[in-house]
């Protein structure tokens, strides 16, 4: 059993642009109040070939209990069901960040 829950950051690079750079540091900013060990956060392009399937494997290999990204924009506008269904996702914005709730638990945390 894990004691800190960990967490994966995303964002698209494209929709972040120039300001990829502090969308980053919010997510690790956000993982830290949150109690979170943030093992690694991805930037995918909008060229990135099925990005939420790529991010679902990351995060089920990591054993994550959630995925922090900047906003919902960077799902294109909603949090996609299958990406739900493996960790919480929460957002840096807007403030304070929302969390979206896993609905069912991932296989690391079933077995505890």
């Amino acid at each position: 059993m894990r004691l800190i829950p960990t967490a994966i950051g995303y964002l698209r690079s494209d929709v972040s642009g120039i300001r990829q750079s502090w969308d980053e540091t919010q997510i690790r900013s956000l993982a830290g109040r949150l109690g979170y060990n943030l093992t690694k956060t991805v930037a995918f392009s909008g060229r990135t070939c099925d990005p939420v399937a790529r991010l679902i494997t990351m995060a089920r290999d990591a054993h994550a209990d959630a995925v922090i990204t900047p906003g919902i924009t960077h799902f294109d506008g909603a949090i996609p069901a299958e990406l739900d269904a493996v960790a919480a996702v929460i957002t840096v914005a807007p403030k304070p960040a929302s969390t979206f709730g896993r609905s069912r638990p991932n296989e690391s945390t079933a077995s505890s």
